[in-house]
């Protein structure tokens, strides 16, 4: 769906340059001045709060969706902060190429925007990793529990839509009771999982003194 809304977006930025262009070949005097700003100032204040609404949201669910929605609506801002600046400009200054000048750049903005959404979609689509401040955030927590002679390696994370999903392999000295590592590794887990929505925690508890736990195991494609 979202890659969709960013080539939607793209499209409606071509209309817009097709349109400004037009208009350079062919210049026409802009009507009802002051009725156009009025509607675009309304416009573009209705559609920032809207779309910072969806951002927020967007980012707090991991929702790809919402984001490239709210995206969409910014680009619309940005549209009519073009008009805005287009028609105010024409007004003080009766230069009528201005206003499909402007319109140009604010398509080519839009363009960009279509693009970073798509692209982002596309990752999302690819089981990617998280992003690097939530990796930081996960070997801060892991640090703080691996004290004294515990601790970790073969640190992986992927994102799968809305769904994160970590694994990690967790040392502790070999004469430990398999209680008391089950025990480390659940604390470990809640404690990761607080921090995250909709996250999946695989731990693996290995003997520290083992030299083949060391090993971080790759996933081999044949």
């Amino acid at each position: 769906a979202s890659v969709l809304e960013g080539l939607f977006i793209i499209i409606a930025a071509i209309s817009i340059a097709y349109a400004a262009v037009e208009r350079i070949l062919h210049p026409r005097a802009i009507e009802q001045t002051f009725l156009g700003l009025g509607v675009s100032v309304v416009a573009s204040l209705i559609n920032l709060a809207v779309a910072q609404v969806l951002l927020k949201a967007g980012k707090t669910h991991r929702s790809i969706t919402l984001q490239a929605d709210g995206k969409h609506l910014m680009t619309d801002v940005w549209t009519s902060i073009g008009v805005i600046l287009g028609i105010a400009l024409v007004a003080l200054t009766n230069i009528q190429i201005l206003d499909p000048i402007i319109a140009l750049a604010v398509a080519a903005n839009i363009i960009f925007t279509g693009y970073d959404i798509m692209k982002q979609s596309t990752y999302g689509l690819m089981d990617g990793s998280m992003p690097v401040e939530e990796i930081n955030q996960i070997k801060k927590i892991l640090v703080k529990h691996c004290v004294s002679d515990i601790t970790y390696h073969g640190l992986k994370t992927r994102e799968s839509a809305t769904r994160s999903f970590v694994s990690v392999h967790i040392l502790v000295p070999g004469k430990w009771s398999v209680q008391k590592g089950h025990n480390l590794l659940e604390v470990i887990e809640k404690d990761i999982c607080s921090h995250f929505k909709n996250v999946v925690v695989f731990t693996h508890l290995e003997p520290l003194e083992d030299p083949s736990a060391h090993n971080d195991y790759t996933l081999l494609i044949k």
